[in-house]
């Protein structure tokens, strides 16, 4: 049998045992890169825990099946995904976050977001006004909204207006939220303009206007929550009659459970909770990640999420779902506003409400 011997470019004896080495090296180094891009063809979402069922059944079986990829979604705080996006600034892992706006106004304070556009996204095109927020740098794929949850064994008819909250027969039968809460700030919003009887677009400014009013809700009080599970828990019990900014997503849970709980939307008008989307500045496999954020804007996705979350989507074209607010006036939040002053708005709602 004959021994193939032969040299390389530099002279290097080579042996058929060499050369068959060599070629499985050089094939697997070929066949790897198709490999690294099947393994790499993934997105990692940093969102909300208590969004993960609905991504996870309504938005990912669909999406990975039509790109052909893979998402891993890890669920837990806003401010915790913002600390993995500084954590690993020059590397990040994430390519999308979903959280809410005021942490959203903080990631773009530090770079760690990159704009959006209709161009790259074309279902931001049919985005209602106001969601899309800091010339792109995040929008909104949903509006769980924020009314007043009441008790249905107690108040057989609904609240018409935030300021039936004021009524002395309520007394030691209200809870609201803390203002370290998101959720807490509307409360503060309303009572500037029921205060001051302007437009809510002026009257949010008023801060010493709404303490002043919000602090005749003190007589009334049962309860400020930090925790909404505990707040709930006194309203079915019918120790609390109503809760001031109470969330949709989880009081009309709490209705389809079978709670004596349901969602009013006063005249004044309801607030929507903020669900920001937004790409990681740097993150990997762009493209992807864009194309995510594109089918959570658009019509059809949303059309399957806005039922199970209790929210009304924010594209044009898709349907409200049964049971929504359709013809309640809406307040924005100026969160850039928000994030200026809530650290002072917090030491003061400390200093005046609990004294």
């Amino acid at each position: 049998m004959t021994k193939i011997v032969t040299t390389d470019s530099a002279g290097t004896r080579l042996t058929r045992r060499t050369l068959l080495h060599t070629g499985a090296a050089l094939g697997a180094g070929i066949a790897m890169p198709g490999i690294l891009r099947a393994q790499a063809r993934e997105i990692v979402i940093g969102g909300a825990a208590s969004h993960k069922p609905w991504v996870e059944a309504h938005v990912m079986p669909a999406f990975e099946k039509k790109y052909n990829a893979r998402i891993t979604f890890e669920g837990t705080k806003s401010l915790v995904n913002l600390e993995k996006m500084q954590k690993n600034k020059d590397k990040p892992y994430l390519s999308i976050v979903q959280m809410d706006d005021p942490v959203m106004i903080l990631a773009v304070k530090e770079g760690l977001l990159e704009p959006i556009t209709p161009a790259k996204v074309p279902n931001m095109a049919k985005l209602k006004p106001g969601t899309v927020h800091m010339n792109g740098m995040w929008a909104n794929y949903l509006q769980p909204w924020q009314g007043i949850a009441y008790n249905t064994n107690v108040l057989k008819t609904p609240p018409t207006s935030w300021a039936e909250a004021l009524d002395p027969k309520f007394k030691g039968r209200i809870i609201v939220p803390s203002l370290q809460n998101t959720e807490g700030l509307p409360n503060l919003f309303m009572f500037a303009h029921l205060a001051t009887g302007k437009p809510m677009t002026e009257a949010y400014k008023d801060i010493d206007a709404a303490f002043r009013e919000i602090k005749k809700l003190k007589p009334n009080l049962l309860t400020v929550y930090s925790q909404m599970p505990q707040a709930f828990s006194l309203l079915e019990q019918g120790e609390a009659h109503m809760i001031l900014g109470a969330l949709s997503s989880f009081g009309m849970q709490r209705r389809l459970d079978g709670a004596p709980v349901s969602m009013a939307a006063p005249k004044e008008g309801i607030f929507p909770v903020p669900s920001g989307i937004a790409v990681v500045k740097g993150g990997p496999n762009m493209e992807l990640a864009l194309a995510y954020i594109n089918e959570l804007l658009g019509a059809e996705v949303q059309s399957k999420i806005a039922p199970p979350t209790f929210a009304l989507p924010t594209n044009v074209d898709a349907p409200v779902p049964p049971g929504m607010p359709t013809d309640a006036k809406i307040h924005t939040i100026d969160w850039a506003f928000v994030a200026e002053n809530r650290n002072e708005w917090v030491k003061r709602w400390d200093r005046e409400m609990a004294s």
